[in-house]
């Protein structure tokens, strides 16, 4: 009578069984284990495929700035060259432009764009440091002739500094920037209204703190004094506002947008933002929408490369700063240059020798202070004045915050 099938024989057990079922278990075991690693391939290959999405999708958000580069070479043999390996200076612009869908609501769209905002940053070598210096929008500098959108190029001029971002576009606001300080751009950064207010409201906003309620009917801005976390709209007309907020000039608002990116800068920090992709990518989606950058900054990668060591830059040495400068002598709406003060921040900047601020500058320093006078005026914590005088000159100390400093205090 023939065996049942598995049960055994004249050969003895079937093949693949065992008389206490051990085979049919290690056969079921394999094909779990063979299931199990299909499916574990099949995430691992759908999370490959989402982050080479991601990565394509914010990759491609940059507009790289073409025209701006082909323009700066143009000019090679004339820009000023970098002085000290690693150390780096990004402008940052910020355009009034009214073109685009998130930008209409600010005004018409007369077709030009001019630079609401400029600053110099400048990023120590090693990266032990950030010192970012406001350039004020109406500084009279000479501006050089520079490529027009409608390809005709200007005559060198002597003008208002906006008047080189809306006459020549980021590269002609590089020129100029690099005639006045001596300093190389390495790289550069433009924004526009929405890319600002979508970056603030993708850190869920941003806390400032106000001595005084605000009520601006211009900026459509009503805050209460004390802390207040304003969302992205909100800090846009905070950063803009000129007329009815402070004493209505335009160094009162570069010192309320110094504080707002000082404060946007403990958010990022404080919220481990940069360390935790879901709070990063927002951020980076916005931010990356928004750009227009060198070349060498369109892409994430290059982005990274800039941002890599500025985690790790302590609040305290996160400067802001505006450039010394005075009503101009034929016309008090406009600026002008504050010297030697000014020259000797430029050459802190190209030499990467630190800068210090405060908040508190000495007008009439004591016997024990030298250097020059006014608003901008070098200290010395140095010798007794019965001491003798030190041959070294004292390092000049600008008015100025870190983004460690509360505006409340």
């Amino acid at each position: 009578m023939r065996e049942a099938a598995g049960s055994g024989g004249p050969l003895g057990p079937g093949r693949g069984a065992s008389a206490d079922g051990r085979g049919l278990i290690r056969r079921r075991r394999r094909r779990w284990v063979r299931v199990g690693a299909g499916a574990v391939g099949v995430v691992v290959l759908g999370v490959g495929v989402a982050g080479w999405v991601v990565y394509a999708k914010l990759d491609g958000n940059i507009t790289p700035d073409d025209a701006a580069a082909a323009e700066l070479a143009r000019y090679a043999k004339e820009r000023p060259t970098s002085l000290v390996k690693d150390a780096q200076n990004v402008l940052l612009i910020g355009s009034d432009s009214r073109s685009g869908d998130g930008n209409r609501a600010y005004g018409r769209d007369s077709g030009t764009e001019r630079s609401d905002t400029t600053i110099l940053l400048h990023l120590a070598a090693g990266r032990r440091s950030a010192t970012a210096v406001s350039l004020p929008r109406d500084l009279m500098v000479d501006v050089p002739g520079c490529l027009r959108p409608d390809g005709k190029r200007t005559e060198p001029m002597f003008a208002m500094f906006n008047y080189a971002f809306q006459s020549g576009g980021s590269a002609c606001t590089i020129r100029t920037v690099e005639k006045l300080t001596g300093v190389r751009i390495d790289h550069h950064v433009v924004v526009d209204f929405s890319g600002f207010k979508d970056m603030v409201d993708a850190v869920d906003g941003v806390e400032v703190c106000l001595k005084k309620p605000i009520d601006d009917k211009a900026a459509k801005l009503r805050l209460p004094a004390g802390r207040v976390t304003l969302d992205g709209e909100q800090a846009l007309g905070y950063v803009r506002a000129r007329k009815s907020l402070g004493n209505g000039s335009d160094t009162d608002r570069m010192e309320r947008q110094q504080r707002f990116l000082g404060a946007l800068v403990n958010k990022v920090q404080s919220n481990d933002v940069l360390l935790n992709p879901v709070k990063l990518y927002p951020l980076l989606d916005a931010a990356t929408s928004s750009l227009t950058t060198d070349p060498d900054l369109a892409s994430l990668r290059g982005l990274y490369e800039l941002v890599r060591g500025l985690r790790d830059i302590p609040t305290e040495h996160v400067q802001f700063l505006t450039v010394p400068r005075e009503s101009y002598v034929y016309n008090t709406n406009r600026d002008q240059l504050v010297e030697p003060e000014a020259e000797k921040l430029f050459e802190r900047l190209r030499t990467d020798t630190p800068v210090v601020v405060s908040q508190e500058i000495p007008t009439n320093p004591s016997p024990v202070e030298s250097g020059d006078h006014g608003p901008f005026a070098s200290r010395v914590a140095g010798p007794a004045a019965s001491g003798p005088v030190s041959p070294t000159p004292p390092a000049p100390t600008f008015r100025g915050n870190t983004a460690a400093e509360d505006g409340c205090g």
